[in-house]
């Protein structure tokens, strides 16, 4: 049996291994090129955060990056937020994937539970990429207009998303699991011109129709202009209740053949929007873009996850999360990005694992709930399936349980590089997690990513070190936000980020960064729910559940237990009169499904007589979550700062009766 306490040495690179990667070849380079020597990573670093703009200079030449017209200088202003990168130049994001020498063999490899296994070669992605943004132009799409798409983890979402980016338009996209009212809330913030809608998706063997929803869509957004609509659960989908609505083949297909070409825009031209969680109103519209997400991009997938020409890489995901748009990037590198859409315990735990073997995966990434889910299951993946091409296991969305890491070593594959990486759509990237260079230690994050000062802070500022801290950074990234949409005067941002701690960004998360430079991740420190790596804001859900008649006020939150797992009770305040009966619960659990999505469906709705409150009216979710998880009551919350200190009592008791 291999040792759980946090900190075991769990695995070591070999010499061969260290020679070979990419972050060694980097090192190299920076010697021969920049006369520049580091006896080891954390030497590096230092120097990546110290030396922002010749660090950010040395990732553009060393990765090859192309630009149209050449920057004036990498770094105008050193300052957050506002900080100013590359000012002058001019490139395309899509450009870097598709206008350059294509390696051999296939791009995209796809499978699904509608679709069989399948692939899609360099040129034709090229190829399809050139129609849909002929037909995009077509009907009226240029630089600046959005995109977007209510697409599954299919090819057709990563040919949307090039083609949106090849024309200098800008790109959203939301998965088909989100309910109405949260696709609305997302896309009705950014007027987009163009929608691109599936007509429906299988999940665990269940069909799920959305052709209702994507009506509503479109008579909730009215600055939409046309519909695609991809048949996807259906050969022949009916559109007659839509308006404006085409096919997707009757679209493209009067394109075929139609040549691919790149606007070249600014550096910080709006690539994408991504969107927070919601927690406290409408989702943030998080604003990012070609130059910086490209930069980035090249950094992490080539330096840190190690990705070459011709690797398979695969990360579980839908395209609602930015783990989506890490898959995209591996085209970056020349890799062969692997799809999955479906549920990944249907028909059993195996199904991810068996789509590694007949891929030849060499990358598998997931989220740690599912790495927790397959232990639980008692599946032996590494002798039920030939695993042989895999390398490593990457692993994010909520903290990796040392008993996760011990798992996949133990049940997956002995001899592989396992790294749990930390980050954020904020930035759309992880600024903690994998090194090829460095050993990997129980329930441990390797090191800091190159560039990304990442420190423990304590309440009034001060670094920690081997002490837990709010996980802050301290210098600026060419991926953070550009602004957030609607957000003229960059108030919303700086609320988000930057109102702690003055001109350092507060990220949100508890980390503790020890001496030898590994880190640990211990969940979020404000209330957003993230359920199988789709984040959710408590608002959206507190606006599904208040709408049904019987409630009066209600609570939620996710606890991440000691064994990796996550507990996400509701709490409802009942009106005058009702009861909590299995109705009424089986109609919150629908509207939840519904409205926000089925992974944030409740594992307990519990009556209480009342939701704690601050003075100011706030609820109580991070004190009512730390005392879920243990944390003694009186140092959660000040009772002195609640409008109704009494109603702290009964999460005092139910703490007691899960044994926290």
């Amino acid at each position: 049996m291999i040792e759980t306490t946090e900190g075991a040495l769990l695995w070591e690179p070999s010499e061969e291994f260290k020679r070979s990667c990419t972050m060694s070849r980097y090192m190299r380079w920076l010697e021969e090129n920049k006369g520049l020597s580091f006896p080891g990573y954390h030497e590096l670093w230092e120097w990546s955060v110290t030396e922002l703009e010749d660090f950010w200079e040395s990732v553009w030449e060393f990765c090859g990056v192309r630009a149209s017209r050449p920057y004036a200088r990498v770094l105008g202003r050193r300052e957050m937020p506002g900080a100013e990168w590359f000012a002058g130049a001019e490139l395309n994001y899509a450009e870097h994937i598709l206008g350059g020498n294509r390696p051999g063999g296939s791009a995209l490899v796809s499978r699904s539970e509608l679709r069989p296994l399948s692939s899609m070669g360099w040129e034709e992605l090229e190829e399809r990429t050139a129609a849909l943004a002929a037909a995009l132009r077509e009907a009226g799409v240029g630089r600046g207009d959005r995109v977007v798409a209510y697409l599954p983890n299919v090819p057709e979402a990563v040919v949307g998303l090039l083609a949106t980016a090849s024309l200098g338009a800008i790109w959203s996209s939301c998965s088909p699991d989100f309910g109405v009212g949260s696709v609305i809330d997302r896309f009705k913030q950014i007027e987009p011109k163009v929608l691109l809608a599936v007509d429906g998706y299988r999940y665990g063997g269940r069909d799920y129709d959305r052709m209702g929803v994507v009506a509503r869509v479109q008579r909730e957004i009215p600055s939409l202009q046309r519909t695609v609509v991809l048949p996807y659960l259906s050969a022949g989908p009916d559109t007659g209740a839509l308006e404006n609505a085409v096919l997707w083949e009757d679209f493209v297909g009067p394109h075929a053949g139609a040549a691919l070409s790149f606007e070249q825009v600014p550096f910080d031209h709006p690539l994408w929007v991504l969107y927070s969680s919601g927690t406290t109103g409408l989702p943030k519209a998080i604003v990012q873009g070609h130059g910086g997400i490209l930069l980035e991009h090249l950094k992490v997938m080539a330096l840190h996850m190690d990705v070459k020409p011709g690797d398979r890489f695969f990360w579980f995901t839908t395209t609602g999360w930015m783990m989506w748009n890490i898959v995209v990037a591996s085209l970056l590198c020349g890799a062969t990005a692997l799809l999955y859409d479906g549920n990944p315990g249907h028909p059993d735990m195996n199904a991810l694992w068996r789509f590694a073997e007949e891929t030849g995966m060499n990358v598998f990434g997931t989220s740690a709930a599912y790495i927790t889910a397959c232990m639980k299951a008692g599946i032996e993946p590494g002798r039920e399936f030939d695993l042989s091409a895999l390398g490593a296991i990457g692993s994010t969305g909520s903290p990796l349980s040392p008993e996760g890491f011990v798992w996949a070593y133990e049940h997956v594959k002995r001899d592989h590089w396992l790294f749990s990486t930390s980050g954020g759509t904020d930035l759309c990237t992880a600024f903690v997690g994998g090194v090829p260079l460095l050993p990997v230690r129980c329930g441990e994050l390797q090191a800091r990513s190159l560039g990304a000062k990442v420190e423990a802070f304590d309440e009034e500022g001060n670094p920690l070190i081997d002490e837990v801290g709010e996980l802050v950074i301290t210098e600026p990234m060419p991926s953070m936000p550009l602004y957030f949409w609607n957000d003229p005067e960059g108030r919303r941002l700086r609320e988000s980020y930057f109102s702690v701690y003055p001109g350092v960004w507060r990220h949100g998360d508890w980390i503790k960064i020890k001496r030898h430079g590994g880190c640990v991740i211990y969940g979020r420190s404000d209330s957003t729910i993230n359920r199988g790596g789709i984040r959710m804001g408590t608002a959206e859900i507190y606006s599904a559940v208040e709408g049904v008649p019987q409630i009066a006020d209600s609570l939620v939150v996710d606890v991440q237990r000691p064994d990796g797992s996550a507990y996400m009770p509701l709490f409802v305040v009942l009106r005058e009169g009702e009861e909590l009966t299995e109705e009424l619960k089986a109609e919150i659990r629908r509207r939840i499904r519904e409205y926000c999505s089925p992974r944030h469906v409740p594992d307990e709705i519990l009556e209480v007589p009342e939701i704690p409150r601050t003075l100011n009216g706030k609820k109580l979710e991070v004190p009512v979550k730390k005392i879920l998880s243990g944390t003694p009551p009186e140092k959660a919350a000040s009772r002195d700062s609640l409008s109704n200190p009494r109603a702290l009592d009964p999460f005092i008791e139910i703490a007691g009766r899960l044994g926290a």
